[in-house]
């Protein structure tokens, strides 16, 4: 039952019955059906409208970045620490908990990185601005600290009194921000339930 094709094709050939032709009209049937279907003359929309859309979406991407970019007036938490110094002479290595060991600069980073992540989610609005201004003023004392505490670091040398005090500072920082969040909270869920009991 196997058979050559290519055997097959050549007694076509031969015979003259070739089958890789087409019909007579086929060609001019199948033109006639695809300017049916799909005119020459006619396009999906107008220039004008794509430049329109396409302007209208840049416009929108670049709305989105800059609204994510900037915070609204009062919300941009303050700088935590600087690690850097500046010098008349240019900028001075200077010492920090992270310099000093792959342990600590762990607790470092872990503290620093709550602690903005907790500046970053205070969401500070009309009813708890006196609250939040007075925990940023304590923040901001605590922050004036590490630096003297820095400060003592490169001018005493590492030593465990030093390095814990840090530690603490960093410790009573993060410790500041939770309790803000927990009062936070607290005035919200006070709101609510005022809500709640002036709607029945």
């Amino acid at each position: 039952m196997a058979k050559d094709l290519r055997e097959l094709f050549k007694n076509e050939r031969e015979d003259g019955k070739d089958s890789s032709r087409l019909k007579s009209g086929h060609e001019a049937r199948f033109a006639k059906r695809l300017e049916h279907t799909m005119p020459e003359g006619k396009t999906h929309g107008s220039r004008r409208f794509r430049i329109a859309a396409t302007v209208t979406i840049l416009v929108g991407i670049a709305c989105y970045f800059l609204l994510k970019k900037s915070h609204a007036p009062g919300t941009t938490p303050p700088a935590v620490v600087e690690h850097e110094k500046h010098t008349k002479k240019g900028t001075m290595d200077t010492l920090s908990l992270g310099k000093l060991s792959p342990d600590l600069k762990k607790v470092e980073d872990y503290y620093l990185a709550s602690i903005h992540l907790g500046l970053s989610k205070i969401e500070l609005s009309e009813g708890n601005k006196g609250l939040v201004n007075s925990f940023m003023e304590q923040l901001s004392g605590l922050n004036t600290e590490y630096e003297n505490l820095n400060r003592e670091l490169n001018e005493l040398g590492p030593n465990d009194q030093t390095i814990n005090a840090l530690i603490k500072n960093l410790e009573l920082r993060l410790q500041l921000l939770q309790k803000l969040k927990r009062k936070l909270n607290t005035i919200n869920t006070s709101k609510n339930e005022q809500i709640r009991n002036n709607a029945i």
